[in-house]
């Protein structure tokens, strides 16, 4: 999750630096090796600048989205639920779902093509912390339990966001904000922590 592009690139220009970078014992020599110490220096300096994010919004659309698993569909089909679908949440991106997804995507003057992107998320999202209720609170349950890698189960699916809920939000923004600094930890599942919620951060 911390490796992107630009470190790497960082690390193969300072790597190709050293390389064509002689050592005899000349003034021009020492010349070049402090070029090349000061070069690898920046490039060290911009790797560590680098810092990690969460992963992009998913894409879903009607049919299998094999690159999500089922709990991210889930999500989508609570998230619609809060805002009055009616709908199965069943974990498939089927007719029903494409139908609500283009209902609530008219009604928030979106473009209303059934693919949720990032613009069709930022506008589902629901903010919950303890004390809330119903399909979004749901969700959020539903992905620890997707995360439990022991028996997938470490809550019940109820819809209160009681102090089990609560407990396990903090639990899990808490180790997301050792990968990514600045990252809330305050127990409110609000735009970043369903962002990473179901990008599935922590989940492999």
């Amino acid at each position: 999750m911390m490796t992107t592009k630009a470190t790497i690139g960082a690390v193969a220009a300072t790597a190709a630096i050293i390389a064509s970078t002689a050592i005899p014992a000349t003034a021009a020599s020492a010349a070049s090796t402090a070029m090349a110490a000061r070069a690898t220096a920046t490039a060290a300096a911009s790797a560590a600048t680098v810092r990690p994010q969460l992963q992009p919004w998913p894409v879903l659309k009607r049919g299998a989205n094999s690159g999500w698993p089922k709990v991210t569909v889930r999500s989508l089909q609570y998230l619609l639920a809060a805002h009055g679908a009616k709908l199965k949440v069943d974990g498939v991106f089927g007719p029903q779902t494409t139908l609500a997804v283009v209902a609530f995507q008219r009604a928030r003057h979106l473009t209303a093509n059934g693919v949720v992107g990032a613009a069709t998320w930022r506008a589902l999202l629901v903010t919950v912390s303890r004390g809330n209720s119903g399909p979004a609170v749901r969700a959020v349950q539903d992905q620890a339990n997707f995360r439990n890698g022991r028996n997938g189960h470490s809550l019940n699916v109820d819809g209160s966001f009681g102090p089990q809920t609560a407990a396990w939000v903090r639990a899990f923004q808490h180790a997301v904000a050792q990968e990514i600094p600045g990252f809330p930890v305050d127990g409110i599942v609000g735009a970043r922590t369903w962002q990473a919620l179901v990008t599935e951060a922590l989940s492999g």
